[in-house]
């Protein structure tokens, strides 16, 4: 059987999650990819994989170099920016797979809260700017302050700020509107709360909950997520409430990680990735749960049934902690990469720079110098052997 998987750059997820189970699910991947060269570099453990140019992010060219290549049995895609052509792909050969509009709905934030205020699920305040011209009159200043401003189809917090003020606002998105020309970017309401993430794995009839993470933020007004601590289930109320959202989005297919914030009570959706979690917690929910993780999500896009009961473990602890650059320049001393076992904790640290790069300061992801992974079971332990792994590394940024 042939999969065709779809990515962009190489990342933690396809190399060590995704094409290990399509290898020992017996598959013949086919990997479509804009970046041919730097994927080819990436798996020289699996030099069966087959890697083929193609401008994945037009659906119109994925049909095409499917059609032309070997009859496809999958196609699919973990990536945030290729659900959706991922999806029509899949419909256009039949296949099991996303509703694109679904998936269009996930990934175009201001769609989302639209389809969301219309089924009558939540309700949030937003509005659309493609020009820093439109930063007048009663958008700036009769908006519910403070705002949230990111870009309509962004990742990884990347130019998401809070603004408290109208001057705020308008200084904010004519930044980002400079760094990306063309863009469009959603203004929304500030949702308080604590922020969580619910990680759900379903094939169109049955749909299990994973469990979720707490997930620790930098200061405002950027939005980092440095820390996350696995939550094996949250209340009953609140898992309802994020999934009856996702329903009225149409999500329900797949492996989706869905981020949300909970304030009295009410469980409101920050934004839907129709995907699962990247930034090696996919790796540590796979080991936590003890379950073929990667592997049940291709089989749902080759058309097998889930099971009933997947039979994870609940009685696990987990941590994960971004080590961040808080300045622009040059890394200079870092840790390597690390394997060990901790009063029962099991730690895993990747760096993620390697001394001698230069980068400036983003305030997003792209600050992350390293993740580590521990896993336990008990989060006072896991908590305890995580702080002491830290304070015993050293990471220095020369200007």
């Amino acid at each position: 059987m042939r999969l065709y998987l779809l990515a962009l750059n190489p990342t933690d997820s396809v190399t060590e999650g995704f094409l290990p189970a399509a290898v020992r699910l017996g598959l013949d991947v086919t990997l479509l990819t804009d970046r041919p060269d730097a994927h080819r570099a990436a798996y020289p453990e699996h030099p069966g994989i087959e890697v083929l140019d193609c401008d994945v992010r037009d659906h119109r060219a994925v049909i095409t170099r499917i059609s032309s290549h070997h009859r496809p049995d999958a196609v699919f895609t973990n990536s945030d920016h290729l659900q959706t052509q991922a999806a029509l792909a899949a419909h256009y050969f039949d296949l099991p797979g996303k509703d694109w509009r679904a998936a269009l709905r996930a990934k175009d934030k201001a769609e989302m809260r639209r389809h969301l205020a219309a089924s009558g699920t939540d309700t949030v305040w937003s509005a659309e700017i493609t020009a820093a011209a439109e930063l007048t009159g009663r958008l700036v200043v009769d908006a519910p302050y403070p705002l949230v401003v990111k870009p309509r189809e962004g990742v990884a917090s990347e130019d998401v700020v809070l603004v408290d003020t109208a001057e705020d606002l308008v200084a904010r998105a004519k930044e980002i509107l400079a760094r990306r020309p063309g863009d469009t970017l959603v203004v929304e309401e500030y949702l308080p709360g604590e922020l969580y993430t619910l990680e759900t794995l379903g094939d169109g009839r049955v749909r299990h909950v994973l469990g979720g993470f707490h997930t620790e933020l930098s200061p405002p007004p950027y939005f980092i997520e440095e820390r996350l601590t696995f939550v094996p289930a949250h209340p009953e109320p609140v898992v309802a409430q994020v999934l009856a959202q996702l329903d009225a989005l149409g999500v329900g297919f797949g492996a989706c990680h869905t981020e949300f914030v909970v304030h009295d009570g009410r469980a409101r959706v920050i934004e839907v990735n129709y995907r699962a979690i990247g930034d090696q917690c996919d790796l540590l929910l796979a080991q936590l749960l003890d379950v073929p993780l990667f592997e049940h999500i291709l089989r749902t896009h080759l058309g097998e049934p889930l099971p009933a009961e997947l039979g994870v473990r609940r009685d696990g602890a987990a941590r994960l902690e971004y080590p961040c650059a808080d300045r622009a320049g040059t890394l200079v001393a870092a840790p390597a990469a690390t394997d060990a076992t901790v009063d029962g904790v099991r730690l895993t640290y990747r760096p993620l720079r390697t001394p001698g790069e230069h980068h400036e300061l983003y305030r997003t992801n792209r600050d992350y110098l390293g993740v580590l992974r521990a896993t336990g079971t008990g989060q006072q332990t896991v908590d305890r052997v995580v702080a002491d792994f830290l304070a015993a590394q050293r990471w220095e940024i020369q200007p």
